[in-house]
């Protein structure tokens, strides 16, 4: 083997680690969060990324030719439709979900919300938790690590 291909193999392989290294962190993300929007951004993200991450590993690996060109397209086509199928459902889950309040602030119009913004001090520094709108209880298990739901 020259050179060349060796390095192929390491940055390969490094795409390919470093997918599945999204993938399990995403899975910590989607057991870790209480709540099913928290949990699904945690998996589109996961995806995205982690997905990209192994298909650029296998493009690496293939060299360039037809079929890294598929992956390619694959990629381009994931990064354009896990955003809109994971919005699609989480405008499906504020709309169904009757007890939203209880999980975050809701805010009736644009205006109030850009009100909102501006009035909060900066969050940046913060405690773990502080500013959070979650309940109580919820912040106290996220703090401890609390039990899964």
């Amino acid at each position: 083997m020259g050179i060349f291909e060796w390095i192929r193999l390491i940055v390969g392989s490094a795409f390919l680690i470093g997918g599945l290294v999204i993938f399990f962190t995403e899975l910590f993300g989607i057991f870790h969060f209480h709540y099913v929007l928290n949990r699904m951004h945690a998996a589109a993200m996961g995806d995205t990324l982690g997905i990209a991450s192994c298909l650029i590993g296998l493009i690496i690996f293939s060299g360039l030719n037809f079929t890294s060109l598929k992956l390619l397209l694959i990629i381009i086509f994931l990064w354009f439709a896990s955003p809109v199928s994971s919005h699609v459902l989480a405008r499906l889950e504020v709309a169904t979900n009757e007890n939203l309040e209880a999980h975050c602030r809701v805010y009736t119009d644009l205006a109030t919300l850009e009100n909102a913004v501006v009035e909060e001090p900066s969050q940046a520094g913060a405690a773990p938790g502080a500013g959070s709108d979650l309940p109580a209880q919820e912040q106290e298990q996220n703090t401890k690590g609390g039990a899964l739901s």
